[in-house]
């Protein structure tokens, strides 16, 4: 039996694993790097293993500094999280190798899955549609161009070992084709240090579609339905909602099926994601697989009423899945937002440093995963997420202007973020009638384009002159305590009266 987790992550995904493990009764272990001495997740957890400098490739990405932390700590499994080493085949295999359990699936499948190449030709085998394209690696330039004629411009180029949108190209035309070729190479090399490419047939105009799965070792393999992840900026997730609102009943039941192949395909256990594209047909085409836990989890946890991570680490232990597919069922509508720390106005530029302060939204069906704090500052080694904020409602109208009050009640200063970048697009037309593709923010240069608004920029100049007002005054309590007279209070209880009243 699983008794302590180590968590081989950091930020909101660590605080949200070991979340689970508390209400399970299992003890988490953090392991940190010298930037996040001070991160929640190393405050929260039951344990924290300092696992070298703050540079990721020498501490997150380092086996052999967790797999120490782990052995060390006693514990008896280690959740990878997402990024990082979480779909790495040889940290799976090393975890089983040390007599751990890796609460993720089995090293062959992270391999399988891993090359979209070698995943292409596996769903081919399996009757899993796929986008029409290459089903080897391209090696010759003398055959690129009888390959793509026969496939039809406009093509993609991609990375087989790719992802984030490195490694691949568009080609609309037989004159870009070898150039497309190369630097799709060059990248992916660079990137990966793997230059492998496939093409396959560009789909205009696509919905991005995933079907969360989860597989038990005991043949048992379910889909809790779809996440619309159409709402994109080069290639990474904006914002994800389910239902999706081009989904009908009948595409649901056989996008379904076809995700659970995938995932039987490859003997998968745990939790995964099967990625597809679908035109305006409705026409649907296999992406890629994550074996993993993604970000936008949470809202299928929210309409299905299934804490993920408790499932993982059920079947991890060996368990059945405590559900079937005729069991799970869909209730109400969710949106994620995920919130980062970048100026929108200055095209998206990381923006690290200290938050000053922080009010996140409350309420019916408001959800926030985050991991700062006022006080806490956002290190420039890793990726710049703040937090995710999930909204849940009976409708989808209704989780919008939800979300749009949620939006409303974040406050953020210290740091420049997307809050502002958010609010547009709930405000967007073709969002709010559910009417969009993965090209909806360059259809709607509008959206990236951030009005001066007085009124925020005023309220948090208020927010910001109070904050100094108040450590001002602590410091003066602190420094000249007054004096107990006439049987006057003492001190301290002043000071605990004066610090209620100065809350802001």
């Amino acid at each position: 039996m699983i008794r302590k987790i180590l968590v081989a992550n950091r930020g909101e995904i660590a605080v949200r694993v070991m979340r689970s493990c508390r209400e399970m009764g299992i003890q988490s272990v953090a392991v940190f790097s010298e930037a996040d001495r001070s991160a929640m997740h190393v405050r929260y957890a039951d344990e924290a293993c300092f696992i070298g400098p703050s540079p990721s490739s020498e501490s997150y990405l380092n086996i052999d500094k967790i797999m120490d932390a782990a052995l060390k700590s006693g514990a008896d499994a280690i959740h990878p999280g997402y990024g990082f080493l979480s779909e790495n085949a040889e940290f799976a295999r090393r975890v089983a190798e040390a007599g751990l359990i890796f609460i993720g699936p089995s090293p062959e499948a992270i391999l399988a899955m891993g090359d979209k190449l070698t995943a292409r030709k596996i769903m081919m085998d399996a009757g899993v549609s796929v986008v029409p394209g290459t089903r080897d690696l391209i090696e010759d330039e003398d055959k690129l161009k009888e390959t793509a004629d026969s496939i039809g411009y406009p093509i993609m180029i991609k990375a087989s070992a790719g992802g984030g949108g490195k490694g691949m190209r568009l080609v609309r035309s037989e004159s870009e084709l070898v150039s497309s070729y190369r630097r799709a190479r060059s990248e992916a090399g660079s990137a990966f240090g793997n230059d492998v490419v496939y093409m396959e047939k560009y789909i205009e105009s696509p919905h991005h579609i995933e079907f969360q799965v989860m597989a038990d070792s005991h043949g048992n393999t379910v889909h809790l339905f779809e996440r619309e992840c159409s709402v994109q900026r080069r290639h990474q997730k904006v914002i994800e909602e389910t239902p999706s609102p081009l989904m009908t009943p009948e595409l649901r039941a056989r996008m379904g099926e076809e995700a659970v192949a995938a995932a039987k395909s490859v003997n998968y256990v745990g939790a995964g994601t099967v990625e597809f594209l679908v035109d305006n047909d409705l026409n649907f085409y296999f992406l890629e697989m994550n074996t993993r836990l993604q970000v936008e989890h949470p809202i299928t946890e929210r309409v299905t009423g299934v804490d993920l991570v408790k499932a993982q680490i059920t079947v991890a232990n060996g368990e059945e899945l405590p559900f079937r597919q005729e069991e799970l069922t869909q209730t109400g509508h969710a949106i994620e937002c995920r919130i980062y720390a970048e100026d929108p106005k200055n095209n998206f530029m990381p923006s690290p440093g200290l938050v000053k302060h922080i009010t996140e939204p409350l309420g019916l069906g408001v959800r926030t995963d985050g991991y700062v704090y006022e006080g806490y500052e956002i290190p420039i080694y890793y990726d710049p997420m703040i937090s995710k904020l999930i909204v849940w409602a009976q409708t989808r109208n209704e989780a919008i202007e939800r979300m749009k009050r949620a939006l409303y009640e974040y406050k953020i200063s210290g740091v420049k973020n997307t809050i502002p970048f958010l609010k547009r697009i709930m405000e967007a037309e073709d969002f709010v009638s559910g009417n969009y593709d993965t090209h909806f923010i360059e259809k709607n240069p509008a959206v990236l384009e951030i009005p001066s608004d007085c009124n925020q920029e005023c309220e948090d100049m208020a927010l910001f002159i109070a904050y100094l007002d108040y450590t001002e005054k602590m410091k003066k309590l602190v420094s000249e305590p007054t004096e107990v007279k006439n049987g006057g209070s003492s001190p301290w209880k002043e000071f605990a009266r004066r610090k209620s009243v100065l809350r802001f």
